[in-house]
């Protein structure tokens, strides 16, 4: 017997365990697990120009990814998103998305998906569909090369596109996530919308997050998406639409475009109310709240037996401790960050 047959075995011998329901009332059912913190890319509202990487041994391994993503399939998450860093520079992930493939044969899963930079989407477009990733999200805040290449400090604009070009030619839906950034891409929003709709794909806007140190100051680049609204519909039909992702997007029709339009407002208006997310870092660290410090060791239980007994009593422990919401501010110039971890660590 294989190891992941024996893994696979173990997880149908195991008593049927419940949801995980936090003391809110609020069940847990979707799961972003980073499975690197690096990435090709130094963008200038995520990382640090120069950013110093975790050393490998305190990095999960691929199996032990699997695993743990297994376990929280078992309590009821039905979607998972793996993230990073950039998750498609993690050697051999597409090992550890033929794996837990398996669960969307099963039916236990109803989605698995991944947020990417798109940088190397025109290597593995083919095998995330085979794999049976059927919808991504795209990371792009830009169609201007030269601005590209300022906000990603790295990247080429060229392989993104050709990225999105493969992922649809594989029959992958993509929807673009673009941070509104004040003075670097908000005269360019429009345009971004009518591009993305114009290729059948969905489009979400996200406010600037104060995660980590950057190297620029959070309050010069908020910009405000009730701002951002106010100015699309000086020249568009804009509807609020019941459509949900499982995210934390709240979706409008443009009736000029024919397509989608999300915002994501942690700031100005943040979705705690209905959150069914938690966030594992590529070292095995439970964030209940993307806006909190308080975090669960899930690596220490993982790795001290073989059974899963462990693994699930720290997630009940943890559960239970989901805050009710965030508390970002980013309005406090000259102070550090709402949270000093880099959203690259965190999953973004």
């Amino acid at each position: 017997m294989t190891n992941q047959e024996a893994l696979i075995d173990r997880i149908q011998r195991e008593a049927p365990r419940p949801p995980l329901v936090d003391t809110f009332g609020r069940a847990v059912s979707y799961l972003r697990v980073s499975v690197t913190d690096r990435c090709d890319f130094r963008c200038v509202y995520c990382m640090a120009e120069h950013m110093t990487f975790l050393p490998k041994p305190e990095l999960l391994t691929l199996e032990e990814l699997d695993r743990l993503c297994s376990a929280f399939v078992a309590r009821g998450v039905r979607k998972l998103r793996l993230t990073g860093g950039e998750p498609l520079v993690r050697r051999d992930v597409m090992t550890l998305f033929r794996s837990l493939s398996r669960h969307l044969d099963s039916g236990a899963l109803e989605e698995l998906t991944l947020t990417t930079n798109g940088s190397q989407l025109a290597r593995f477009a083919r095998e995330l569909a085979d794999c049976g990733v059927k919808r991504i999200n795209v990371s792009l805040d830009t169609l201007d090369p030269q601005r590209f290449r300022a906000l990603t400090r790295w990247g080429d604009l060229g392989k993104v596109l050709a990225g999105i070009d493969a992922a649809q030619d594989a029959g992958i839906h993509v929807k673009l996530n673009a941070v509104a950034l004040r003075g670097e891409n908000e005269d360019e929003i429009p345009d971004l919308i009518r591009w993305a709709h114009g290729r059948g794909m969905d489009m979400s806007l996200i406010e600037v997050m104060p995660l980590g140190e950057t190297g620029a100051e959070r309050l010069d680049q908020y910009l405000p998406l009730s701002t951002v609204r106010e100015r699309l519909e000086q020249q568009w039909t804009l509807s609020d639409i019941a459509f949900r992702t499982g995210g934390p997007a709240r979706y409008v029709s443009i009736a000029e475009t024919g397509g989608r339009l999300g915002f994501i407002t942690p700031l100005t208006h943040n979705f705690c109310e209905g959150c069914n997310r938690v966030r594992v870092t590529c070292t095995g660290t439970l964030y209940m709240c993307l806006g909190q410090d308080d975090a669960a060791d899930l690596r220490a239980p993982l790795r001290a037996s073989e059974s899963d007994d462990r693994l699930h009593a720290a997630l009940d422990e943890a559960i239970f401790r989901k805050p009710k919401g965030h508390d970002f501010v980013i309005d406090r110039p000259g102070r550090p960050p709402a949270l000093r971890r880099h959203m690259s660590v965190t999953g973004g």
